[in-house]
């Protein structure tokens, strides 16, 4: 991959953000810029649009943008230049922001499971795969061919009910503790639920485990969220009795039921912006979002459950944003 051009690197952010307006005004209605909450404040001043993954994607499905540059990484850009037309050019700053738990279920890996739970249930019409959004475009399309679909955090808990009507499994990917957490409010036993672990004879999984479980967890997790540990919680309760403790549905299980309440982040922004002048809140997701919010409510008191940045979002910067940009 090509590397950032030294009179980018050394460049200041003020440098580089006006440089980025500077072809905005250049370009106009054919450049959209969408920045996902996670990125930095600098990246997020530059952006037209901030939002979830799926929430941009559908942002630059519905413009005539010519180029839409994604501050967010791989599968984001991947999910937008999938929904947008094939005049359409869909970038992100650096190409080499990816997902680490995206790449925890690769299309080979996932046929190969595919392949071994046929050999002990009838997987056509007993189990139904769904993935995560936060997945490559070859596993979306693979739960598409077998009848399945796509979930973001905010709609698992209806996409899972969905699911379980169609068939008597779920075979969930590629973020365990999401699948586990919602399949479990929904009604789920421990013992109807497994992990499936890759590489590994029937997942690391008994030929009965497998044929008893209603739901399959693919063994995938989100590094940013599973940083969160219940003793923080206890921590911050201890520390600031009153507050209220909000944690993103990717957290451990442990984390999630020592909460207040769980949720995407498009949850835990509504329960900010509902939230009344004086109320407390300790939040558990990254830390750019949760420094953004304790900024825009001045009259909240907002702290995070513990410091977890997104590498992979911080890779993208202001400086990467003028490069790409800039004229040929």
């Amino acid at each position: 991959m090509q590397e950032l051009p030294e009179n980018f690197r050394v460049m200041s952010d003020a440098e580089a953000a006006e440089r980025v307006r500077r072809r905005k005004r250049e370009l106009g209605a054919d450049l959209l810029i969408l920045g996902h909450h996670y990125q930095s404040d600098p990246v997020i001043e530059l952006a037209d649009h901030r939002g979830d993954s799926l929430e941009l994607a559908r942002v630059a499905a519905g413009t005539t943008a010519r180029l839409i540059l994604f501050a967010g990484v791989h599968f984001m850009a991947e999910t937008a230049d999938i929904l947008t037309g094939p005049e359409q050019i869909v970038i992100l700053p650096d190409a080499d922001a990816g997902c680490p738990m995206a790449d925890m279920a690769s299309i080979g890996e996932v046929e190969d499971a595919w392949k071994q739970l046929s050999d002990v249930i009838d997987v056509e019409r007993e189990l139904l795969p769904v993935t995560y959004v936060n997945s490559s475009a070859a596993i979306k399309a693979f739960c598409g061919r077998h009848g399945g679909c796509v979930c973001t955090s905010s709609n698992a808990s209806r996409i899972i009910d969905w699911a379980c009507k169609q068939r008597p499994r779920l075979f969930f990917m590629p973020d365990q503790h999401l699948g586990g957490n919602v399949a479990r409010a929904s009604g789920m036993k421990d013992s109807e639920v497994i992990v499936w672990k890759p590489y590994r004879p029937l997942g690391d999984n008994t030929v009965e485990a497998v044929q008893k479980a209603n739901v399959i967890l693919w063994d995938g997790h989100c590094h940013v969220h599973t940083r969160f540990t219940a003793e923080q919680v206890s921590d911050a309760r201890r520390m600031m009795p009153k507050t209220n403790v909000l944690v993103h549905l990717e957290c451990r299980r442990d984390v999630v039921e020592a909460s207040d309440g769980a949720g995407s982040t498009a949850w835990i922004i509504r329960q900010i912006e509902a939230a009344q002048p004086g109320d407390a809140f300790v939040i558990g997701t990254e830390i750019n979002l949760v420094e953004r919010l304790s900024r825009q409510y001045p009259g909240l008191s907002i702290a995070p459950l513990a410091l977890s940045r997104c590498p992979n979002m911080f890779r993208n910067s202001v400086q990467d944003m003028a490069w790409v940009l800039s004229e040929p």
